[in-house]
């Protein structure tokens, strides 16, 4: 097995109202990368957070009395806090300079996904300026996903990923938060290791994996290629959504 992981080069800043389908299909051309069925595109979040127009000013956000409580508690601004508060489900936990929640869409992370890095206003440098999520995700990569199929005629999958902590372990790292033609996780129960036991839990989340991978050769800071072209995904491509690698709150034993 081989998996390729090319990241766009020369991926152009975007604005509100573009089309991310039509830039990657720019990038494609000027590289001469021939689009094949079973290609994967891995998109970070900003990218298509910044297409569809989710800045937001603090200066904009009024503050809750919810807001105000927290901002005591983690010392942050309390209009940044008021709107995470509007993307969030619900406030898991609450420490100096740490908000976790749960999203709207059901995933755990900091600050509900709300950032200041690589952002910059409509209007210029003011640094009040933040980037929220993708107002639905798999919506969002299922949208590009058809766009590109459409001009390539192949089958393609999108993964939309973002940076997030984990749990028990220091440092961030890629996660899917939107997916389409991707599988999100791959059953193997009931096949067999190489000394014959078959498998009675393993599923894999394959989706994560990938974005993990992704994430590594996109970067994190000023690398500017937010868009990972993905060739030799071990897995048959199908329909995903998200929810699928989300774990009930029934089964969540640490929460």
């Amino acid at each position: 097995m081989s998996l390729n992981l090319t990241p766009l080069q020369n991926f152009p800043l975007v604005k509100t109202g573009d089309s991310i389908s039509s830039l990657i299909l720019a990038c494609l051309a000027n590289s001469n990368l021939q689009v094949m069925d079973g290609d994967i595109f891995v998109l970070a979040q900003k990218i298509v957070s910044k297409s569809e127009g989710r800045l937001r000013n603090l200066n904009e956000a009024i503050p809750s009395p919810e807001s105000f409580e927290l901002a005591k508690v983690t010392g942050k601004d309390p209009r940044f806090i008021e709107l995470v508060l509007q993307e969030s489900a619900s406030v898991l936990r609450a420490r100096e300079n740490t908000i976790i929640v749960e999203h709207k869409r059901g995933f755990i992370c900091a600050n509900a996904g709300i950032d200041h890095s690589n952002v910059k206003g409509e209007f210029g440098d003011d640094q009040d300026w933040v980037l929220l999520l993708p107002e639905d995700p798999d919506r969002s990569a299922a949208g590009i996903r058809q766009e590109l199929q459409s001009v390539t005629g192949k089958q393609l999958g999108v993964l939309i990923i973002d940076s997030h902590g984990r749990a028990w372990r220091n440092g961030t790292v890629g996660i899917t938060i939107g997916l389409s033609g991707v599988p999100g996780l791959v059953d193997l129960r009931g096949t067999s290791d190489l000394f014959g036991f078959k498998l009675r839990i393993t599923q894999v989340a394959a989706a994560d994996e990938l974005a993990a991978g992704a994430s590594l050769v996109m970067g994190q800071a000023a690398e500017g290629t937010p868009v990972v072209h993905v060739r030799g995904f071990p897995y048959p491509l199908r329909e995903a959504q998200l929810n699928e690698m989300i774990r009930p709150k029934e089964l969540d034993m640490f929460r």
